[in-house]
């Protein structure tokens, strides 16, 4: 299918990109294109105007300042997989890439694109929901920070304004004695989840579990952090025993892929592996 008329922009800086988005109401950023060319390509999206930001400088970066790495909006997903920096400082985010589509989809994917397109299912929303990272935003009013439980309102929609762009995501770095897991249950290797569970535990001394995280993906209209979950594995629950609390205010939709009851029961299953693995990876 062919996608409709539009006009085309490619800025080299923030300003410009904002004022081609202030210029024309219907205009739409263009990241990594993995999500919009295809919705063009089925005219589910009739933007007037595309205003790419692959020229735009500043925006392909991935910065260590100790306690938490900055990665800048059009980075790709694949640079960021292969990152030595990221593997070591935020090993979660690098497995939850390897869930994201195939290598050619990664390839030209971007981190920022990803996460402002708020799909429920996707991986990195999830991410940014189970570490209780944040977003950096650029636009009309200036820059300012969206927290993770703030950013994600509904289906394919955040808290962003209609001009603002996402510049960068800031995820806190993994300490000593983590562990982490990405489990997901998919119809098809590379398809988005049924149910997903990202997970990210850290043990004391003791071997207790002193910190936890984990969100679900794929049954809700946002990502979901599973806070019955982690309280019950801080309180020396099991895996199996902190999974049964998974479900607790999900109202996951029906639809052709699986029924609302399925989903539910996936909850359990992708939060009871997603803790044993990251319990022994931290142990």
């Amino acid at each position: 299918m062919k996608p409709p008329d539009f006009d085309y922009v490619a800025p080299t800086s923030i300003g410009g990109a904002i004022k081609a988005l202030e210029s024309d109401s219907e205009a739409r950023l263009l990241a990594g294109g993995q999500s919009l060319i295809p919705l063009l390509a089925f005219r589910m999206a009739s933007p007037t105007l595309l205003v790419d930001l692959a020229r735009v400088e500043g925006l392909d970066h991935i910065t260590d300042h100790g306690d938490r790495l900055v990665i800048g909006a059009m980075t790709r997903q694949r640079r960021a997989e292969r990152d030595s920096q990221v593997a070591q400082r935020c090993p979660l985010l690098i497995e939850a890439l390897r869930h994201v589509g195939h290598t050619q989809i990664r390839s030209q994917g971007t981190i920022g694109g990803s996460i402002a397109h708020a799909d429920p299912a996707a991986e990195l929303p999830g991410v940014v929901v189970a570490l209780g990272g944040r977003v950096h935003v650029a636009g009309p009013a200036g820059n300012r920070t969206i927290e993770a439980g703030d950013l994600f309102q509904g289906f394919f929609n955040t808290a962003m304004a209609e001009c603002d762009i996402l510049t960068a995501v800031e995820l806190p770095t993994s300490g000593p004695r983590n562990g982490w897991s990405v489990v997901e249950i998919t119809r098809r290797p590379g398809d988005f989840a049924l149910c997903g569970a990202l997970c990210q535990l850290q043990v004391g001394d003791s071997g207790h579990v002193v910190d936890a995280h984990l969100a679900l993906i794929g049954v809700g209209d946002r990502p979901m952090r599973a806070v019955a979950v982690e309280q019950a594995i801080l309180g020396g629950a099991s895996p199996a025993e902190a999974a049964e609390l998974a479900p607790e205010g999900l109202t996951p939709v029906n639809d052709v892929h699986a029924s609302s009851d399925f989903r539910l029961h996936l909850t359990k299953v992708t939060s009871r592996r997603a803790l044993t693995q990251a319990l022994e990876r931290a142990l």
